[in-house]
């Protein structure tokens, strides 16, 4: 989802890095033609069930006894009959209820699955291995298909080609791509940050260091070129939620955001040298920049939730806290071989806040998971054990107008002291 990260056409070599978060969400349009988009699955109401991918837990544990007596739904508010309750872990369908004018007992439901794995990251972190390892050898199954959508590319691994390779070969070629990509599509974005570092650091002894008024240019000009690369494309991510929705069976995103960091000066270097210009134009400016720099979601957050829970794709949003590598070898190197003291000066501040807030929301509106660790391998794991099982409600909603209005589903189990999750409604298109 980002000019950088995401996240359609092939770019010249210059702007081939330059690409915004969630342009490469645009990508996957490509991957499956506009041809899919004819295809009408959207929900009929009054003729369709709507369908809820429900999971119940207790504590961190799955619970698989429920019946269809234990589960109520509201519409907009309005209590629903239950159609149909089908008990699902991985592709398996282990039980199955009805009522009398539900979907007819016996019909499996669509419970194929369209894994997406996400990658939005500007280096490379060895815990990918192991994610890629644990996914193939736990989580893919034949008939599974999935897509891997990089910082340069977006590829569509279907099941029958996967099935041809040795899974071993699939593992390797997978994570070739994703490192190569993944270094080659954060090269600018690590290029500013260390152009930041030598030109706003201290100099070497005997050399002249920038006027605090021109530093404070230099660093919102490299806060601009940043912001650039990191631009939500809202369009890309609603269409690549339509794109989802056509595909039958169940969607999983499962999105490796890597935490941001932005350089700023010290609060000790900056508060002695804003006392000594006693300049309140530059000192508001430097509080401005560097103490209340805060980043609103740049895109609409409940227009992108409204689609992705419509579409029935649950999104799981990994934020990767382990520091990319790049930030030390360039202090150390400013402070240590230049003979400065860079690393007094400029401190790394986190600054993912808009897109942490912003697809936290879209993961619990759409029944998935949020998790932060340092650990991709480990949250990826956590993910998938959270996800793999659910329960598929069915109703009929009653009293709906095909009027394009977005329905919020509420999802109950009697008794109370259950987590429940699913995705947050449906709009009425048909």
């Amino acid at each position: 989802m980002s000019e950088r990260r995401t996240k359609t056409h092939k770019p010249a070599a210059g702007a081939r890095r330059r690409r915004t978060r969630a342009v490469s969400l645009a990508g996957g349009l490509a991957l499956f033609g506009l041809a899919l988009f004819s295809q009408e699955l959207a929900h009929f109401v009054g003729v369709i069930n709507v369908e809820v991918p429900v999971r119940v837990f207790k504590g961190t544990a799955f619970v698989d006894h429920l019946t269809i007596e234990d589960f109520e739904v509201t519409d907009d508010g309005k209590p629903q009959q239950i159609e149909a309750v089908y008990l699902v872990k991985k592709t398996d369908i282990t039980r199955e209820e009805g009522k009398k004018g539900g979907p007819p007992l016996g019909v499996r439901p669509p419970v194929a699955r369209q894994f997406v794995l996400f990658f939005e990251m500007s280096d490379y972190l060895s815990e990918i291995d192991p994610t890629i390892d644990y996914f193939f050898d736990r989580v893919f199954l034949p008939g599974d298909s999935l897509i891997v959508m990089t910082p340069m590319k977006n590829y569509n691994m279907k099941a029958e080609a996967l099935a041809k390779k040795p899974k071993d070969k699939v593992k390797e070629e997978l994570r070739g791509i994703l490192r190569r990509d993944i270094l080659i599509g954060g090269s600018e974005y690590r290029k500013i940050l260390e152009d930041m570092y030598r030109e706003l650091s201290r100099k070497p002894a005997g050399e002249p260091d920038l006027p605090l008024d021109e530093k404070l240019q230099v660093y919102n000009m490299y806060l601009q070129k940043l912001e650039h690369l990191r631009k939500v494309d809202e369009k890309a991510l609603i269409q690549f939620a339509a794109v989802l929705k056509s595909l039958p069976g169940q969607k999983n995103v499962y999105m490796f955001y890597q935490r941001e960091n932005v350089p700023q000066f010290s609060p000790k270097v900056e508060m002695q040298q804003l006392a000594a210009t006693n300049d309140v134009a530059l000192t508001f400016g430097f509080l401005q920049n560097f103490q209340f720099f805060n980043r609103d979601p740049s895109f609409d957050v409940a227009a992108v939730k409204r689609a992705y829970a419509d579409s029935s794709i649950a999104v799981h949003f990994l934020y990767l806290t382990k520091m990319p590598a790049v930030r030390t070898p360039v202090t150390q190197h400013l402070a240590t071989e230049e003979g400065g003291s860079g690393a007094d000066e400029l401190t790394m501040t986190e600054r993912s806040e808009d897109i942490f807030s912003a697809f936290n929301e879209i993961a619990m509106a759409t029944g998935g998971i949020s998790d932060s660790s340092a650990n991709a391998a480990a949250a990826f794991a956590r993910a998938v054990d959270a996800s793999e099982n659910y329960y598929l409600l069915y109703f009929k909603p009653r009293d709906v107008k095909a009027d394009g209005r977005f329905h919020e589903i509420v999802v109950k189990v009697k008794g109370g002291g259950y987590r429940v999750t699913h995705r947050s409604g449906y709009f009425s298109n048909q």
